[in-house]
């Protein structure tokens, strides 16, 4: 009988596994299609751009197109400027984290492809605000999803665990340097509205999903032994154990105190979710650590 349970119970998890995972992909693929129309229909027919490696492969098509007869357009650079993203994620940041940032990619240039573009608006504010709120709109839902959408998300990553720097640095650098190449060659003025682009999309991401790169967990639960084990099988990350009592039943608890990254976030809220989702969690910034952290997962 306590066989057949286990049997049930295994059998339940794999099945929400399964369509938690879809669901995952699913928003993935929304939020690469949200990346492609605010590119599409706002940002390229502007002339703005767009942060990370999509600003990137969007100002090489330009660069392309303006002083060399060839043309390229920004879903296939995108794509090709990812490839060594994708490689450096796999051996270095982790393999389902890659696969998700492949999937982002592959999607965001089909779409790019796929969808015409079109000028929807002549008003080229109207367009750097859109077009940031809604490639916004699609960054935060994927990575409130813990997915990722490839490129310099996985580049930062790396780069902050090599020199042990804010992963917000190696951002800003990319960013800063795409709005001066912008403004050296097509004119400050897309420079400045390339910025105003940034801003509308990072005010969307913080919205949607936390933008500190390091959190602190402390859950409340009466199956402490038990959730303790289902984190340290997923992830690998030390666990401060505090005794707790419930002010209402006055009932013993005990209190898991975890720092993760924000790229951890969705997973260790699954792991609660299954485990017990009775307890209770709070999620905090933490604007600095002292002593061992693991960076390698």
């Amino acid at each position: 009988m306590a066989e057949t349970r286990d049997a049930f119970s295994l059998a339940h998890v794999s099945k929400e596994n399964i369509w938690l995972e879809t669901k995952k992909i699913a928003i993935v693929i929304i939020g690469a299609v949200l990346n492609a129309v605010a590119l599409n229909l706002f940002l390229i027919p502007a002339n703005v751009f767009a942060s990370g490696f999509t600003g990137a492969a969007q100002l090489l098509s330009n660069i392309l197109l303006e002083f060399t007869p060839i043309f390229i357009s920004t879903g296939v650079l995108l794509l090709i400027l990812n490839i060594p993203a994708i490689i450096l994620g796999w051996f270095r940041v982790g393999k389902m984290f890659t696969i998700y940032s492949l999937v982002s990619v592959g999607f965001t240039t089909i779409a790019l492809e796929i969808i015409p573009v079109v000028e929807v608006s002549p008003d080229i504010l109207l367009n750097a605000v859109f077009g940031g709120v809604i490639a916004g709109v699609g960054v935060g839902m994927t990575l409130k999803w813990g997915a990722s959408t490839g490129g310099m998300d996985i580049i930062a990553m790396i780069l902050s665990r090599l020199n042990d720097k804010p992963v917000g640095i190696y951002f800003f650098a990319m960013n800063a340097g795409i709005i001066l190449l912008a403004s050296a060659l097509f004119g400050w003025e897309k420079g400045l509205y390339t910025l105003v682009t940034l801003y509308a999309s990072t005010r969307m991401i913080d919205a949607l999903h936390t933008r500190h790169e390091k959190l602190t967990a402390m859950i409340v639960t009466d199956k402490s032994s038990v959730l303790k084990k289902a984190i340290h099988d997923k992830m690998v990350r030390g666990i401060t154990i505090v005794p707790a009592r419930g002010a209402f039943a006055d009932d013993p608890k005990e209190m898991l105190i975890m720092v993760i990254t924000r790229y951890e976030l969705f997973e260790l809220e699954r792991i609660i979710h299954q485990t017990d989702p009775h307890a209770f969690t709070n999620i905090i910034q933490t604007t600095g650590i002292f002593g061992f952290f693991r960076k390698d997962d």
